[in-house]
């Protein structure tokens, strides 16, 4: 049935003449006639009634007479709307969001975008659920959606990061809880909470985050659930309830400080803002737009012809974005790192047996330069977030087992045992880690340096210190005396490179200790060598000064992540998702203003101490500080070893094969992933 043949059917039903139809169509009555036959032919009926020259409709040429004209009308709205794409002249744009969206984030984007282009009609529909948002644009009553949640676990569906916001606890400016900076939801589950429905962004992505760490809801002594975020506010600030919101959310609350936000040490991290597009339309809409594989990208060279109204809406975003810098972050030499989008549909583990896989870690948090490694990582949550859980690992629970240790010796007898799996090591005991053991049953586990987690450039942050009142005042002193170390240290392998620098290796007799002690409880020592923060702690108590802060052989310092080769080997993408979490936990630090109080209060080192050994990326021209480093220095290291090798008790250093011991495309893939 074609198109052409209804409007000649309409013609001559309008006028119940055929020859009327032809001088109307400007045919031939045969061809007219001609017409009427085929259409006649293609349904199998008769449309009219002939008796000489009076024609009438048939009982089904009365249906389609009424029902035919709503076909041409739609043709011809079709090629009305055709004919205004080819002019750019498309009149109108349907943008749906999350509430919390509408609230806070689109309404000054629809504000400029109607005054940039009046003639463009725009309706934004706001969707409560994730659901029904995704329906919306799967089955096209939405051009565009903006939502928290990326849906990426739907392939027809292309999402943009185009801004960040923060979650947080809210609560009324009058909550017992309210002074605080920071806290934990591992600490608030004795309070009473109010949360909005479960198919809400919040409460999916609250929910999805909890059950990353073992808990639920359920774990909550009392938790009310709200339809709508007025009933929320209610609970708030007259209930004395608690709240999980985004920096979107209850903006005139907050501003007339009648509500206040509070970091959750879960959420240390903003979240992105995704711009949802139809995937079949992304490639054109984007690449119009100077938006491409999901990141904003800079102005480019567009084409001449005029942008239709949704490729304007995403040039405003652009634009937008790129003014406000709210997606990079020039202020830091660090690439952003967010939060992921929690899974829109929640995968069930019924199917399957659950698989438990336990992670030991071997982690350093006295250590301050591993702490980015270990104590942040850990107190955050990060490594829980990052884990797969995708692919082979849908149906993976996880226990992670936190081991803290005083010293690297213990961590590298776990490597080598596989009683550890990840361990955080400085240089001279992450290459003694490589180094097989000599114990026959040890001798088939070995270990793999997947990445740099500190580095200090100048390896001022080992140190020799003597009592305050010693007569020695330089490393030359030293002959014929005792420098106790903490045995397989960093510390240890800067006294023996630094002593064997200065011909004295012979003359000096190094004695080990266990490291752990402040207060040095070897008597019989003139001077001791530790690594940071230790030498700063006890020079600061006033019982010891410095005699070395330098390293005399001239080798940068470095503290390592150590895998060992059985994780590598079997589940890589864990060792990928460990420096995923690395990585976020060294961006917290350097872009959170409060990193070092906290630091200090989970490690109970002075933050003076603190702000003297960590650096960022805007203090790097300060000396005496280890800088948050993941790229692997294969040079740094072949250099440990070619100095230490030389060295009595280290000559099998020289039998590291380093391109066999690092592993580099692990961190590789965790920065092309993050």
């Amino acid at each position: 049935m074609e198109v052409y043949q209804i409007k000649v059917f309409l013609e001559v039903a309008r006028h119940l003449s055929f020859t009327a139809a032809s001088d109307t169509l400007n045919l031939t009555q045969p061809a007219v006639s001609a017409k009427i036959k085929s259409l006649e032919t293609e349904i199998g009926t008769s449309l009219f009634y002939r008796s000489g020259k009076r024609v009438q409709l048939t009982e089904v040429g009365q249906f389609l007479f009424k029902e035919g004209q709503k076909l041409i009308e739609i043709e011809n709205q079709l090629r009305h709307k055709i004919e205004e794409i080819k002019q750019g002249k498309n009149s109108q744009i349907k943008i749906g969001c999350t509430a919390s969206i509408s609230e806070g984030w689109v309404p000054p984007l629809i504000f400029q975008y109607r005054q940039k282009y009046p003639d463009i009609q725009i309706q934004c529909s706001i969707f409560e659920s994730a659901e029904s948002l995704y329906r919306a644009i799967i089955d096209n009553k939405i051009d565009v959606g903006i939502s928290e949640l990326s849906f990426a676990e739907f392939t027809e569906i292309s999402a943009t990061a185009i801004a960040s916001f923060q979650y947080s606890l809210i609560l009324t400016a009058k909550h017992p809880l309210a002074k605080n900076k920071w806290l934990s939801l591992k600490d608030l589950q004795k309070y009473a909470w109010v949360v909005l429905p479960p198919d809400t962004p919040n409460r999916l992505v609250l929910e999805s985050r909890l059950t990353e760490l073992g808990i639920s809801l359920a774990d909550f002594s009392k938790v009310e659930t709200v339809d709508t975020p007025s009933l929320m506010r209610t609970y708030l600030t007259q209930g004395n309830f608690l709240g999980f919101a985004s920096s979107f959310d209850f903006k005139a609350e907050r501003q007339s400080n009648l509500l206040v936000s509070i970091s959750l040490q879960e959420f240390p991290l903003e979240s992105n803002v995704f711009l949802l597009l139809p995937q079949q339309l992304s490639q054109s809409v984007l690449s119009n737009s100077d938006m491409s594989c999901g990141k904003l990208r800079q102005h480019t060279n567009r084409k001449s012809r005029s942008l239709n109204p949704i490729e304007k809406f995403v040039a405003l975003i652009q634009s937008t974005a790129n003014s406000s810098n709210s997606v990079s972050l020039e202020s830091h030499q660090a690439s952003p790192i967010r939060l992921k989008s929690p899974n829109f549909i929640v995968h069930s583990n019924n199917s399957q047996r659950p698989n438990t896989i336990v992670l030991n870690l071997g982690v350093q948090n006295a250590t301050i330069p591993t702490v980015t490694g270990g104590l942040v990582i850990q107190r955050l949550g990060l490594l829980e977030h990052f884990l797969p859980r995708e692919g082979r690992y849908s149906s993976t629970q996880y226990k992670i087992n936190w081991h803290d240790f005083p010293l690297g010796a213990p961590i590298i007898r776990g490597l080598q045992s596989g009683q550890l799996d990840i361990g955080l090591l400085g240089d001279y005991p992450s290459l003694l880690s490589a180094i097989a053991s000599d114990d026959a049953a040890d001798r088939q586990t070995k270990t793999r340096l997947v990445s740099f987690v500190s580095a200090n450039p100048d390896g001022s942050c080992n140190a020799v210190i003597v009592p305050h009142k010693s007569k020695l005042h330089s490393l030359e002193d030293l002959r014929g005396r005792v420098i106790a170390v903490p045995g397989c240290s960093s510390a240890h392998g800067m006294v023996m490179r630094s002593l064997n620098t200065a011909n004295l290796l012979a003359e000096v007799e190094i004695a080990i200790f266990d490291g752990s002690n402040l207060n040095y409880p070897n008597q019989l020592a003139d001077g001791y060598a530790h690594f940071a923060p230790f030498h700063a702690i006890a020079c600061r108590q006033g019982k010891f000064r410095y005699l070395l802060s330098d390293d005399l052989s001239g080798l940068p310092a470095f503290h390592a992540v150590l895998a060992s080769e059985i994780l590598a080997d079997q589940y890589p993408e864990i060792v990928i998702a460990y420096l995923k979490a690395l990585k976020a936990a060294q961006y917290w630090c350097m872009t959170t203003s409060s990193a070092l109080s906290l630091i200090g209060r989970w490690t109970n080192v002075d933050s003076e101490i603190l702000s003297q050994i960590l650096s960022s990326p805007d203090r790097k021209n300060q000396s005496q500080r280890f800088f948050p480093e993941m790229t692997i220095r294969t040079d740094w290291i072949a250099q440990h070893i070619v100095d230490l090798s030389s060295i009595p008790g280290n000559e099998n250093m020289g039998s590291i094969d380093l391109n066999q011991w690092i592993q580099p495309e692990f961190l590789e893939k965790a920065h092309n992933s993050v």
